[in-house]
């Protein structure tokens, strides 16, 4: 029998994964990254970003990291060196078309609407294939050619390729700005030098107060001190850690293991579960407030007003926490970082006027540090609109995943590294080998009907613990469930710590799951 032929787009990490382990299966995989490297969004970021999940949890669980690499948060090189060296050992690199883009997929086969299974019938390859425009950026000029696949794996991420740009009325846009207006996606292609000399003696405005909006602001006032501040313009005050160990305690023991999730109602949890998060929520609501005050004491947010209205254990829930950059409260403290709270602002010749405010804000900069919209990156692949609109009805959808891999009406496909973990890396490698399982015919998926009451169940519960940000779909108060569902699904024992108490009490890594 002929090798299947298993399209993967994309060669991040999900996508390096992915090829992995359809390799290990014996399925004939083929990538497609429009970048000249591996590595997604690490491949071009600003010089200062590092790791923010420790690196004992953000490493494969067949190659960990080499000796050499002493820090607990890795830096960019560090990291990419680390995915470089995976590829290698794993003979992935002749598998990668880099510079290839794909256009559009598009599927041939029968109808999905009165379908009670995936694919019809429940079966994994069918007779349906996919076409895969490719176009290939780097000849000249631009070629372009279609592939056949028997299953496609989109690993595209959703922090890449189409920024979110805020709205403005007109006359009140960038348009009216003398400076220059980028995304932060701009700043970070950016050569390292070429990005200090873009900032180096400007004023600088930062709009976004995420990881990647902090890490500029921080560049920015490392370049240019007290003499040209650089401004973070942002909305809401979201909790940022000032290190990993509230009170000595690791956070993986208050967040990270099977008691932690006792405090938390999960998605179509039965009568007892339900009981044990209810009993348990007053703990939950207590560990929040510890972390809280540690971080109060720890950073001057009460100086600054910058004490968020939702609690930690809401932004852990929502994937919102970032790590807060070594000194940069020194940097506000001295005055290089200004700090400006307020819902909206508009664009005038020589810089940003704060709504309700009559001091403009000068500047000859602006960077839009505002996130991207995945969603329609995602949606916009697919030739077929009804397609599309079953991964995500509009851009504030969720996307509709079972098992946040599968849509139930779209055949011979798999999405990977699309939802949110504390460990995206951890999360991706299980996904893909839960993925390889099924295309191997280990298991089965459930009905149509089955799935989408499912991913119903998950909906409600992002919606009652994330609230405006469900549609980021974050897994990371429920990792350690979620994974057990996998591993139910594939045949393994979830439960994989030495005895009871270890299990319920110390925090899954990825070394858990190194073998099955």
């Amino acid at each position: 029998m002929d090798k299947k032929q298993v399209v993967i787009i994309g060669a991040g990490i999900s996508g390096l994964l992915a090829c992995k382990y359809c390799l290990s299966k014996g399925f004939n995989p083929i990538v497609f990254e429009s970048m000249g490297d591996i590595g997604g969004v690490w491949a071009k970021t600003i010089r200062s970003t590092r790791l923010q999940t420790f690196k004992g949890n953000y490493q494969f669980a067949d190659f960990p990291w080499p000796s050499s690499v002493t820090e607990h948060y890795p830096t960019q090189h560090q990291l990419l060196d680390y995915l470089r060296s995976y590829a290698t050992h794993f003979d992935l690199i002749k598998h990668i078309h880099f510079h290839s883009l794909v256009k559009e997929i598009d599927y041939q086969g029968p109808s999905s609407l009165t379908w009670s299974n995936w694919n019809g019938f429940g079966e994994t390859f069918l007779e349906g294939k996919w076409k895969v425009t490719v176009e290939n950026i780097q000849s000249e000029p631009t070629s372009t050619k279609v592939y056949d696949a028997d299953f496609v794996i989109l690993c595209v991420g959703r922090f890449k390729d189409i920024p979110n740009i805020p709205k403005f009325s007109p006359g009140t846009g960038p348009e009216v700005f003398r400076g220059k207006v980028i995304h932060s996606m701009e700043y970070s292609a950016m050569d390292h030098e070429k990005a200090e000399q873009f900032v180096k003696g400007k004023r600088v405005i930062v709009v976004g107060f995420q990881k990647q909006g902090l890490d500029i602001a921080m560049e920015c006032s490392s370049l240019n001190g007290t003499e040209n501040p650089c401004t973070i313009v942002y909305r809401k005050d979201r909790w940022k850690l000032a290190d990993f160990c509230p009170w000595g305690i690791p956070l993986s023991y208050l967040y990270l293991n099977r008691f932690s999730e006792l405090m938390v109602h999960k998605p179509g949890e039965g009568f007892l579960l339900g009981l044990f998060a209810t009993i348990l929520s007053p703990l939950r609501w207590g560990v929040s407030k510890l972390v809280e005050t540690h971080l109060k004491r720890k950073l001057p947010l009460a100086k600054f007003n910058m004490v968020p209205e939702r609690s930690f254990s809401e932004d852990m829930r929502s994937c919102l926490i970032a790590a807060m950059p070594e000194d940069f409260f020194k940097h506000a403290e001295a005055g290089s970082i200004l700090l400006k709270k307020c819902p909206s602002f508009s664009f005038y010749n020589d810089g940003i006027l704060i709504d309700g405010e009559s001091k403009p804000i000068q500047a000859d900069i602006v960077i839009l540090a505002t996130g991207f919209r995945g969603i329609q990156k995602l949606k916009s692949i697919f030739k077929s609109k009804k397609f599309g609109d079953f991964i995500a009805v509009s851009p504030d959808s969720r996307v509709s995943l079972y098992r946040e891999c599968i849509q139930p009406r779209i055949p011979q496909l798999a999405i990977i590294g699309f939802s949110e973990s504390i460990s995206n890396l951890f999360t991706s490698e299980i996904r893909c080998r839960w993925l390889v399982e099924l295309l191997d015919g280990k298991f089965k998926l459930p009905s149509v009907k089955d799935m989408e009451k499912d991913i119903s169940n998950w909906d409600n519960y992002m919606k009652q613990y994330s609230g405006e940000h469900y549609q980021r779909s974050c897994i990371t108060a429920l990792d350690i469930w979620y994974n057990d569902q996998l591993c139910k699904d594939m045949g393994w024992n979830p439960k994989r710590k030495n005895g009871f108490w270890a299990d319920l009490f110390q925090p899954y890594g990825p070394m858990d799951y190194a073998k099955p």
